[in-house]
């Protein structure tokens, strides 16, 4: 088993972080089989290529909600890990509040 799960969309609410934003973001070690997916097609094409990381960021991007952990990009990253036998991914893992937590509001209240 690669993935906890293959997802196809995102079940989080919108964060708005642009490419700059999650280059803020430290990375951190994830492991792979913790990840549910939020594309459930891959581009051969895409995996393959020498040059996939050259665009973009270098780490993938994952959102943290509701204790769950999503890959929102980075899908041909990941599989190239799990390729090479490495079962942990360095990736940016945004938190995001769920909705049912009070934000802002002082502990206890």
């Amino acid at each position: 088993m690669i993935f906890k799960l293959v997802g196809d969309g995102r079940p989080y609410p919108e964060h708005g972080l642009s490419h700059r934003d999650w280059a803020q973001i430290p990375p951190r070690q994830v492991r792979l089989d913790t990840l549910i997916t939020t594309k459930a097609v891959l581009d051969l094409h895409s995996l393959l290529a020498k040059d996939s990381t050259f665009y973009g960021d270098l780490f993938p991007h994952v959102v943290q909600w509701r204790g769950d952990l999503y890959l929102e990009d980075g899908l041909h990253r990941a599989l190239r890990s799990a390729l090479h036998q490495r079962s942990i991914l360095h990736a940016r893992v945004l938190e995001l509040p769920s909705e049912n937590s009070p934000q802002g509001s002082p502990e206890g209240a």
